[in-house]
């Protein structure tokens, strides 16, 4: 074989393999949607609900959206902090949402995006759990971080208080 010949097969390669990995880092990363994948995720409220129940963990529910800013924000933060990520990956049954459940008690003060949600393994939604703002308040902004760890670990401690 020529050298060009070589040449534009190796060319012809590399664009291949640059390609590919390009559309490998923009494949969905199943059930964590960016939130954090070593933590381990389900895939509906019902399962959430049932794995909350036999685990005796809380569940901690993320209503999000992939187009909004806030949402986006919230999960760079979330995915980041090795604190909030630990104590999801061990304490807690997640879930992340795009949508909303039939189940009117995970929207308390309304349907808004970013909203995370606990719900204790008795299957009761911690209304009492949250955020800082009066119009949202089940709201968590980046900065908020550990308001939200510091809620996390409210939500472990009343677990183990309450039943």
């Amino acid at each position: 074989m020529n050298p060009s010949a070589l040449l534009c097969v190796l060319l012809i390669a590399t664009v291949l393999d640059v390609a590919s990995m390009r559309t490998a880092k923009k494949q969905p990363q199943n059930l964590s949607r960016g939130w954090g994948d070593d933590v381990l995720w389900v895939q509906t409220y019902e399962e959430a609900l049932s794995k909350a129940r036999k685990s005796q963990k809380p569940l901690m529910v993320i209503h999000h959206l992939e187009e909004c800013p806030h949402s986006q924000a919230l999960k760079k933060i979330f995915a980041a902090d090795s604190a909030v990520q630990k104590m999801a990956q061990e304490d807690f049954i997640m879930l992340n949402l795009m949508h909303e459940t039939t189940d009117n008690n995970l929207a308390p003060d309304g349907h808004y995006v970013p909203r995370i949600i606990f719900v204790d393994p008795s299957l009761t939604v911690r209304a009492d759990i949250a955020g800082q703002y009066s119009n949202r308040l089940y709201a968590y902004e980046p900065e908020d971080v550990m308001i939200l760890a510091k809620n996390m670990v409210r939500a472990k401690k009343l677990l183990h208080t309450e039943l």
